[in-house]
């Protein structure tokens, strides 16, 4: 005869152990699942080719004496004489800037500045490491 006051009990601990085998298995195999989508890609125009651009190189030495591409300028009105100098020059170049570690910062933000004013966008100062 059935007890119908009897409540049954559930013993969850295999479910539980046989879940913790399967994490530890997912665990392992998923860094090595490796996902591979096929993309149809465009086709380029292999007729037009890349002009490189001459870089802009400017140079300031420990007294102040600026050098654009071989071109002197002064300090005092690098910044007037820089903008008029530009516009000879492509504006999407490249300009580096090498400086004497014994420059004051603010000279060399002052010439930065003058890049940036004369429509220059990719910048870099150089350094030795």
């Amino acid at each position: 005869m059935y007890d119908w006051d009897e409540k049954p009990e559930l013993n969850i601990t295999p479910l539980v152990d046989v879940m913790l085998v399967l994490l530890a298995i997912m665990m392992v195999i998923a860094p090595n699942i490796v996902y591979e989508e096929l993309i149809k890609l465009p086709q380029g125009s292999s007729q037009k080719e890349l002009q490189k651009k001459p870089p802009v190189h400017i140079t300031v030495n420990q007294d102040g004496e600026i050098t654009v591409n071989k071109q002197k300028f002064d300090l005092s009105g690098f910044a007037d004489n820089f903008y008029q100098f530009s516009r000879n020059l492509d504006a999407t170049s490249t300009v580096m800037i090498s400086a004497d570690k014994s420059l004051d910062y603010g000279v060399v933000m002052s010439i930065l500045a003058a890049v940036k004013i004369a429509g220059f966008s990719d910048v870099s100062l150089a350094t030795n490491g």
